[in-house]
């Protein structure tokens, strides 16, 4: 039997965030997420039945349409799935498998490039710290930024450390991260460039 996911959306585009910012990907919406993030902004992602299961076979296809060859993984919180299957399917054809997760489940697949996004909202497993090789932040309030910090304790020696201030929030917590971020120059900042620039 073939190996389907829930699948809210997926679409060519360029990264808007973190370390690939600016490069072209494909990007691989999955239904289902336990988190709860009050200010996300795909909620309709969190029911995993509210979208149709699609092959992998079917997915990778149309991924594989496109000339980059990065494709991002994200949700909802993608890591509830088992993504072996896909992972495996999307590097045959010479994919890049990058990763975005809570890291509220454990990781299945083979990955290429794992960003690990946390979230107040549901603790994360201590077992994904290590494995990262981005730690991106979004930070809402000026509390966000201890909360990082602790965060970031048990990563990799390679892993980058990124805050993110939430975009309905931006203009406030800015100010905040600048000079956390001249503070503390391990860590860098992240900006949504694909909604400043209007990309979709």
């Amino acid at each position: 039997m073939a190996v389907a996911l829930p699948l809210m959306e997926a679409f060519y585009t360029l990264q808007g965030e973190g370390l690939f910012a600016g490069q072209a990907a494909y990007f691989i919406r999955l239904g289902g997420c336990d988190v709860g993030c009050t200010w996300c902004d795909v909620k309709e992602s969190w029911q995993a039945d509210a979208h149709p299961r699609i092959t992998v076979d079917a997915i990778v296809a149309e991924a594989a349409r496109h000339p980059a060859r990065i494709a991002v993984v994200t949700g909802g919180e993608p890591a509830m799935h088992d993504l072996a299957p896909l992972t495996t399917a999307l590097r045959h054809v010479g994919f890049r498998t990058h990763i975005e997760t809570s890291g509220t489940h454990p990781l299945t697949g083979d990955w290429h490039h794992i960003c690990f996004s946390p979230k107040k909202f549901k603790a994360p497993l201590a077992t994904i710290r290590p494995l990262a090789h981005e730690l991106k932040v979004i930070v809402f309030n000026e509390h966000d930024l201890k909360w990082a910090q602790e965060q970031s304790v048990g990563r990799s020696e390679g892993c980058a450390l990124l805050l993110q201030p939430e975009w309905s929030k931006r203009e406030a917590i800015m100010p905040l991260i600048v000079e956390f971020v001249k503070a503390n120059p391990h860590w860098r900042i992240s900006l949504q460039t694909h909604k400043y620039l209007n990309i979709p």
